[in-house]
């Protein structure tokens, strides 16, 4: 017999929030062949990329913090020094984290998130592609997530884009 009685609780508890989340994979890895195939390998930690820009005097001038996983990118926050906007600094740290995960850290892609207020257009110019948009994130923002994927191979990040253009057959 299943009991329906259940307590809930709303408090903040580590000790739980930690047997969840290590249940959670293994509900995961049991369900997933490749989340079962990440697990006990490097590619199953996150591990933390960070790039910082200083300007003369030492004073950050902008900065992107992110961490990889199973071949990707996440880049959390990306900022640059309102002076020191227009001038290329958000790209150069961009480009830096994608070379660090691309060429050291053997990633494939880069994924993200901004709101309609922040740079959406900018990611696009970097050649990243909105795979979803979610309006009143909060009210009255949209949020946009981007993937770029990066060339390999020599062959196109995302090919069903460039078969689409015409670009590339197989």
């Amino acid at each position: 017999m299943v009991s329906r009685m259940f307590r809930l609780e709303t408090e903040v508890d580590k000790v739980r929030r930690d047997l969840l989340r290590s249940r959670l994979a293994d509900t995961n890895a049991a369900a997933s062949p490749v989340v079962a195939a990440l697990r006990g390998t490097p590619g199953e930690r996150e591990v933390p990329l960070h790039v910082w820009a200083s300007d003369e005097a030492g004073e950050l001038a902008g900065g992107l913090v992110g961490h990889t996983w199973a071949t990707w990118l996440q880049v959390t926050y990306l900022w640059v020094d309102e002076r020191r906007r227009g001038a290329g600094l958000g790209g150069r740290l961009l480009a830096e984290a994608e070379r660090i995960a691309r060429d050291e850290r053997g990633c494939g892609a880069v994924r993200l998130e901004t709101w309609d207020f922040q740079a959406p257009d900018f990611y696009r110019k970097q050649g990243y592609e909105v795979v979803c948009v979610i309006p009143d994130y909060p009210p009255g923002i949209t949020e946009y997530t981007l993937v770029k994927r990066f060339r390999t191979n020599g062959f196109p990040a995302n090919p069903l884009r460039a078969r689409r253009q015409g670009g590339v057959s197989y």
